[in-house]
Formats: structure tokens, C-alpha cells, sequence
């Protein structure tokens, strides 16, 4: 709860209390223009950062890698995004430090480690498919994906009285109908 709280009390009486400093320091207009520039220089930053994001993914599944990188810069990104957008300075200040793509890095390790004792994950991406693995409370789940094309596929024709009639499979040779 303690986390919650300062998330969703303190934060934004220290956004008020930073955004009355500024206002009074260069101008209430001023303060508002520059929120809305923080805005939109964010949400440009974040885009231009996205779109690169998903080439970089798009080219690993190509090559038959999981874009398990670009997929955690990609949350951040949308963290930072969020974080652009809301009206204050302080988490526009953590914004950029997620939109930048050395910080990003840094921070993304930094959270993967935190994460990493809390629950294990791996992946497997090929030609031939996506098979995933988790292991949590020793339940291991494993599995393979095949697609086959017409030639592999076979086909039974069936005739009109056959469709509802059951198979004689008995070995007492006894004819039941």
C-alpha cells in the first residue's frame, strides 16, 4: 500500500507544488505553454522511438529470434509515453529518461533483474513455429506449433449411406445392424 500511495497521493501534490513554483517563477501561461510543449515534444519523442522499436522487433522475427528486448523497450516506451502526456513536470522528467534509448536500456535491466527472481520464462521462435516454456509452481508447460501444406494432407472421401453408420469392429465375425 505504501507504494500506491505515493504513486497516487504524494506525486501529485509534489506535481502541484513544482507546477506553482514554476508559474510563479516565469508566468502562469508560461507554465501552461510549457506543459503543453513538454506534451507534444513527448509524444514525438515516443512515437519516433516506437516506430524504431518495431523495426528492430520486425527484422528479429524475420531472422527467427524472439524481440524479447525490443518487447520490454516497448512497455517502457508506453510507460514513458503515459508519463509525457500527464501535466507535470516531474514525470515528464522521468518520462524522457524512458524515452531515451541509453536510459531505457539501463532502467529495463535494472527492472529485469528485480523481476527476473519472480517468475522464469523462455521462448522459442522458428521457422517451423513459437513454442513457449514457463516454469512457476512446477507446472511446465511445452509445445510445438507444425504447419503443413495440401501435399501432407490427406483426404477421405466419404459415401452418402456411410456417413451415420457405424464400423463393424468386432471379431465374432456377428453382423449388428
Amino acid at each position: 500500500m505504501g507504494k500506491l500511495f505515493l504513486l497516487f497521493v504524494i506525486m501529485p501534490i509534489a506535481e502541484i507544488a513544482v507546477l506553482i513554483n514554476v508559474g510563479e517563477i516565469i508566468g502562469g501561461w508560461n507554465t501552461v505553454l510549457l506543459v503543453i510543449l513538454s506534451a507534444m515534444i513527448g509524444a514525438y519523442l515516443v512515437k519516433r522511438e516506437g516506430v524504431s522499436t518495431l523495426a528492430q522487433a520486425q527484422l528479429k522475427m524475420q531472422q527467427g529470434q524472439v524481440p524479447a528486448e525490443e518487447i520490454g523497450s516497448g512497455l517502457l516506451l508506453l510507460v514513458a509515453g503515459v508519463l509525457l502526456v500527464t501535466p507535470g513536470f516531474i514525470t515528464d522528467v522521468f518520462g524522457l529518461l524512458l524515452t531515451l534509448p541509453y536510459t531505457r536500456k539501463k532502467i529495463g535491466g535494472v527492472l529485469f533483474h528485480a523481476l527476473n527472481g519472480k517468475m522464469h520464462a523462455s521462448a522459442h521462435f522458428s521457422q517451423s513455429g513459437f513454442s513457449q516454456t514457463y516454469a512457476q509452481n512446477d507446472d511446465i508447460i511445452d509445445g510445438e506449433f507444425r504447419e503443413t501444406g495440401q501435399a501432407d494432407s490427406v483426404q477421405i472421401p466419404l459415401q452418402a449411406d456411410d456417413t451415420n453408420k457405424p464400423e463393424n469392429t468386432s471379431d465374432s465375425g456377428r453382423n449388428d445392424k
